[in-house]
């Protein structure tokens, strides 16, 4: 076993992997950006190294300055956790030039599977049925479109390197190929560095199943069950599980060897996933999707149902060590099921977030596991991925593992950054889910039912409680001014309560009417007999509940009146997530149309492409491509059309 690892990445899988090194006494060399000087990853190991600046390409992206800290830290092997230069094949090359072993396959493998492309051919060859789709790299815009029109609508486009759902485009209609693709490659470029697509058929209500693979030096292969991985917003998954309620037994024997014969043909050592897509009203006919040749974000649901740390193999295996077991040594007991905690909005379209975790609470323990890189103080940034954390609860059967995880999510508290916390519990509890009726477009379908913009009373009740008790005078204080008491006395009138200016969204003025108990961090009211608990801070600036969030703002009519924070008007347009602006189509004197791409932001590899409210002419432009932006920051104004109307004399002419 090694002495010395690298960690070469950050967040929730650094501190993931640490623990395990420990657990193995294995000293652990974690990395920073500027922007990740006081994370938790670096304090959580044993030592750490600065890399760069906070932009990736100048840190977690930059393989001189990873190689630079594992020779200035004497590690021996470097582990690349997912994301990032995980399925970078020039890096695998480069640790091994440096005299490092890459935790992880070979970089022939890497380079392999890399290519969506290529993957399909090896497999293909291999034996393992694939999607339908185009044939042969380096596609120009005009094949892609005549593939996907040969195919027949709808078809998906796919970067061929990178994976995670980024630079994925369901296209329905072919008369928005040429802007789908363009799309699709600019997304593709910015977060794998290379713009080559292909396109598939698309399958309708589709199931994702993937099968865990793990393999040594020594050619043993064998599969490790498959997860769930069907609940998936914009192609991102969102809840992911083990096993599957779709497979019977005789169909995961043969997805699992269908995925080890993929493993086969690339040569490929360590953890890895075999990726299928399944019709859901035929499980037996799958096909082999793409195969990431790394550790997956829900490799901890594995874990629970198997007994083993993949992790843990995963440095064995780079070891030179042999697997102990067999594929009939491999035993599924129980069931798992995984939650990605993510820093994003839904009131606001899932838009990312950001800010300052100042309350934190992670449920840990009676079958439940956060694997998180939080802690309080954490700034949370829009330059890295927006998850945030992973919640996971472990049962006997399904129907405990679910309670036990919206139980779990129902106690996570994050105040200070905006979550999905309790978007997810919310998914977890629809009678679909809770039926294992899934497919990739359940979650979008049902979205609106599980999202509410409105802000519940109670939540202002509980917002001017804690500022109403801030108001009394204290014990001990001395003598008490009567005018000081927040009683809502008047002269000649009858007493009403004291009314608060609060902002969630739009200004409201609120008068206590229920009872509560104020404490540092908790506030309790009640209203209507119903009694509402609350995680708060001190100030009551945000509230939290079930896993959602609430950012209550004293409003001040004057001062956001001055500021334009009110309203930015209808002819402005404002950035909608704090972000860096990529593509800006427009100047300054253009005419545009209704609906028309204006400008592009992007925050934690997501783009947002901002159009115009109205036909009209661009009066203002206060951003270019590189500029950084807040949360509704006005990016640019249009003018509308001004239309005349004939007077009636005017059109007898």
């Amino acid at each position: 076993m090694f002495d010395t690892v690298l960690v070469a990445n950050r967040g929730e899988i650094a501190v993931r992997v640490i623990r395990t090194l420990r657990s193995l006494g294995v000293r652990s060399v974690a990395v920073f950006s500027d922007a990740d000087a006081d994370a938790r990853h670096v304090r959580e190991a044993d030592t750490a190294v600065r890399i760069g600046p906070a932009p990736a390409a100048e840190s977690y992206l930059s393989v001189e300055r990873l190689l630079e800290a594992a020779a200035r830290t004497g590690a021996q092997a470097v582990h690349p956790g997912y994301g990032f230069l995980a399925e970078n094949a020039g890096f695998a090359r480069a640790c091994a030039d440096a005299g490092l072993v890459f935790i992880g396959p070979p970089a022939d493998a890497i380079s392999l599977m890399g290519d969506k492309i290529r993957a399909k051919e090896t497999v293909e060859a291999a034996g393992v049925p694939v999607v339908p789709g185009s044939s042969g790299s380096g596609l120009t815009d005009a094949q892609l479109a005549d593939a996907a029109q040969e195919i027949g609508v709808p078809v998906l486009l796919k970067p061929s390197a990178g994976g995670g759902g980024k630079g994925m485009r369901l296209v329905r209609d072919v008369s928005l190929l040429a802007d789908e693709i363009a799309a699709a490659r600019r997304e593709a470029r910015a977060s794998f560095g290379d713009d080559t697509l292909l396109v598939e058929r698309w399958i309708d209500r589709p199931r994702h199943i993937e099968i865990q693979v793990l393999a040594d030096g020594h050619g043993n292969v064998v599969h490790l069950g498959e997860r769930e991985c069907s609940l998936q917003r914009r192609h991102q998954k969102v809840v992911e599980e083990a096993p599957s309620v779709l497979l019977d037994e005789a169909t995961r024997a043969s997805m699992g060897e269908a995925a080890v014969q993929a493993a086969r043909s690339c040569g490929y050592a360590g953890a890895g996933t075999v990726e299928f897509i399944v019709p859901g009203g035929d499980p037996s006919s799958y096909y082999f999707m793409e195969m990431n040749t790394r550790l997956q974000v829900e490799h901890p649901v594995t874990e629970l149902v198997t007994g083993l740390d993949l992790v843990e193999w995963q440095l064995r295996v780079a070891a030179g060590e042999a697997l102990s077991f067999g594929q009939e040594g491999v035993r599924l007991t129980g069931h798992a099921v995984e939650a990605r905690i993510c820093a994003e909005d839904p009131a606001r379209g899932f838009l990312p977030s950001g800010g300052a975790v100042l309350r934190l609470y992670e449920p840990q323990g009676d079958g439940v596991r956060t694997d998180s890189g939080l802690s309080e103080g954490a700034e949370v940034g829009s330059l890295y991925d927006p998850m945030l954390s992973k919640v996971i609860a472990y049962g006997p059967d399904r129907e405990t593992a679910l309670r036990k995880l919206r139980a779990a999510l129902a106690e996570t508290v994050t105040l200070g950054v905006q979550t999905n916390a309790g978007f997810l519990r919310r998914l977890l509890a629809h009678p679909a889910v809770v039926a294992g009726e899934l497919d990739t477009g359940l979650v979008e379908r049902v979205v609106d039912e599980l999202v509410t913009t409105d802000v519940p009373e109670e939540v202002y009740e509980a917002a001017a409680a804690v500022r109403l008790e801030a108001l009394r005078p204290r014990e001990g204080e001395g003598w008490v001014d009567p005018f000081d008491v927040p009683s809502g006395w008047r002269l000649g009138g009858t007493p009403k309560s004291v009314a608060f200016p609060l902002r969630v969204q739009d200004p409201v003025e609120y008068r206590p009417r229920g009872t509560h108990t104020v404490t540092p961090d908790r506030v309790t009211v009640t209203l209507d007999g119903v009694v509402h608990t609350f995680a708060a801070l001190p100030d009551g600036t945000w509230l939290g509940r079930d896993g959602d969030a609430w950012h209550v703002r004293d409003h001040d009519p004057v001062a956001a009146s001055l500021s334009g924070a009110v309203h930015a008007g209808t002819d402005s347009l404002t950035a909608p997530m704090p972000g860096t602006v990529t593509v800006v189509k427009v100047a300054v004197g253009d005419e545009v149309a209704a609906g028309q791409s204006l400008l592009v932001v992007e925050a934690m590899k997501m783009e947002h492409v901002i159009s115009a409210p109205h036909a009209g002419t661009v009066a203002e432009l206060d951003v270019k491509p590189g500029t950084t932006v807040a949360m509704d920051q006005v990016l640019a104004v249009i003018t509308p059309v001004v239309t005349a109307v004939a007077t009636p004399a005017e059109e007898e002419k």
